[in-house]
């Protein structure tokens, strides 16, 4: 009499597939769920109980146990309610047992037998997919987001009913089928032509994005700092697909896909306030989540107010920042998840914010200035490719009508620079390398290569800057960028010259 559904679990951005076993055995009517359910699971009793009541079915009086293989993982969510109820309904004889043979079915149920949203659908179709499954079962609402993996057909369900009938042959539902309508957004980022001067920014901004480099803005309060990095996703290329299902398989494991919007098509574009925790920056809690710096992946970490972040939540960005991935540890084992990240971090020169503007003078005292300045670790400062000095904007350039460059014609300088790098890339095999800030110690000796000019300049730097053997790769990095986006197959001096500017300088004399 055993009854047997195929269910999912998400274990950090992956799926997991979960029996549903059911069965019922002599003594009180009641049921009991085993298999590592947390109380969300546990809570199912009641909601399938009442949910099949009300769908119009003889729920059983008998003792039903209900067992979610393999035991050894933790079933968190309300995603075990349909499938359960699926299994009562066939124990009770009210579907043969090969109704849904070959189906994954997940969902969680209100009282009134509709089927609500459950997160992570993206992660959950893919393993379906992935382990032979030719028809999944899905709540109406998640049908779009499921719909995204080919090869796998999409039951959407709105009530349990309505599945019942369908199950029983008496009601069809039709398989959901994806439209190509335009997806609007997660964020409107400012037009380069909004933001008036600060030509050089632009300069250093456009460089960031065209090889996916780390910066850093500096300067006094009103500058345009935080206009200026929200303007920066307008001029990053546009996803590829493999792109756009990496980054919606995150959100929709962190449950953070806006309604309507099944696949995120534009990069990310995060801005966590200063007082976030270290687990919300880079992932955690008992049952780990994704942070800030993976919802952030392939798309923009904004960071204002830089020192002001506390010290542990900063350093602990150290190495996602090399890795691209961050591994989160517990007793109960360990997950990974993608954080490949471009950050743009943006602060004050000093505690009160003028410390070497050009109209108002600094009021803090020398020793303030410098513990302002290293609450930022060397470490830190040194991951981060671009600094640049955001200084003040003079009255007749924010008053002027001056054109400025649209950030569609820069985008497309950038979009020519990283499809160089691309080729270059595929070319070189290393596939898992989209922008030059992705190079390894290998593919910069490769493609970084300096000419006699170069070598003496770099050397010269080396011994004046204090550079560490880190910063030394990045500077070639950058150069390598600089030179993609002036078309040129070689780095030249003037390129490695221009990156060299934009290592951090000691603001204190």
């Amino acid at each position: 009499m055993l009854s047997r559904i195929y269910s999912c679990a998400v274990v950090g951005l992956d799926g997991v597939i979960v029996e549903v076993e059911v069965d019922y055995t002599n003594g009180l009517p009641g049921m009991t769920i085993v298999g590592l359910p947390d109380a969300a699971v546990q809570e199912s009793r009641e909601r399938v109980q009442t949910a099949v009541k009300n769908a119009g079915l003889h729920f059983p009086r008998h003792r039903i146990v209900v067992n979610l293989a393999p035991a050894s993982v933790r079933k968190e969510g309300p995603a075990y309610d349909l499938p359960i109820a699926l299994g009562v309904i066939i124990l009770a004889g009210f579907l043969p047992h090969d109704a849904i043979e070959g189906t994954m079915v997940v969902g969680e149920l209100s009282l009134d037998g509709i089927v609500r949203h459950t997160r992570g659908v993206l992660p959950m179709a893919a393993t379906a997919r992935a382990n032979g499954f030719k028809r999944m079962f899905v709540p109406k609402v998640d049908a779009p987001e499921a719909a995204l993996i080919p090869d796998l057909e999409i039951i959407p369900v709105k009530t349990l009913a309505d599945l019942y009938s369908h199950l029983a042959g008496r009601q069809t539902i039709e398989p959901f089928l994806t439209s190509g309508d335009s997806l609007e957004p997660l964020f409107v980022p400012t037009d380069f032509s909004e933001v008036k001067g600060q030509e050089h920014v632009k300069r250093a901004l456009e460089v960031a994005a065209a090889g996916g480099h780390n910066c850093l803005l500096v300067g006094s309060p009103g500058a345009g700092k935080t206009l200026l990095a929200r303007a920066l996703p307008g001029i990053l290329p546009e996803m590829s697909i493999e792109e756009s299902l990496d980054v919606t398989r995150i959100y929709s494991v962190a449950d953070q896909l806006p309604a309507g919007t099944p696949l995120i098509r534009h990069r990310p574009f995060r801005a966590p306030h200063h007082t976030i925790s270290h687990a919300g920056l880079v992932g955690g809690g008992n049952i780990p989540k994704p942070g800030e710096i993976s919802l952030a992946h392939r798309g923009v970490l904004f960071l204002d107010e830089f020192p002001e972040f506390g010290t542990r939540v900063l350093e602990v960005m150290r190495q996602p920042m090399e890795d691209k991935v961050v591994t989160i540890s517990r007793a109960k084992g360990s997950l990974t998840f993608s954080a490949n990240f471009q950050l743009i971090a943006a602060m004050n020169p000093c505690p009160c914010g003028y410390y070497g503007d050009s109209l108002k003078p600094c009021t803090c005292a020398p020793a303030m200035v410098t513990k302002y300045q290293k609450r930022i670790s060397g470490p830190l400062l040194d991951r981060i490719d671009i600094h640049i000095e955001v200084p003040r904007v003079d009255y007749e350039k924010l008053s002027g009508n001056r054109a400025s460059e649209s950030s569609e014609t820069i985008r497309t300088r950038v979009q020519s620079a990283r499809d160089i790098q691309s080729k270059r890339f595929a070319n070189g095999k290393a596939t898992d390398i989209v922008s030059n800030a992705d190079m390894r110690i290998g593919e910069i000796r490769k493609f970084c290569k300096l000419q006699d000019e170069g070598h003496s300049l770099m050397r010269a730097a080396m011994n004046q800057l204090n550079l560490s053997a880190r910063a030394y790769h990045r500077i070639l990095k950058l150069a390598r960028t600089i030179a993609d986006l002036a078309g040129s197959e070689e780095i030249q001096s003037a390129h490695l010259a221009e990156a060299l500017q934009y290592r951090p300088k000691l603001m204190m004399t």
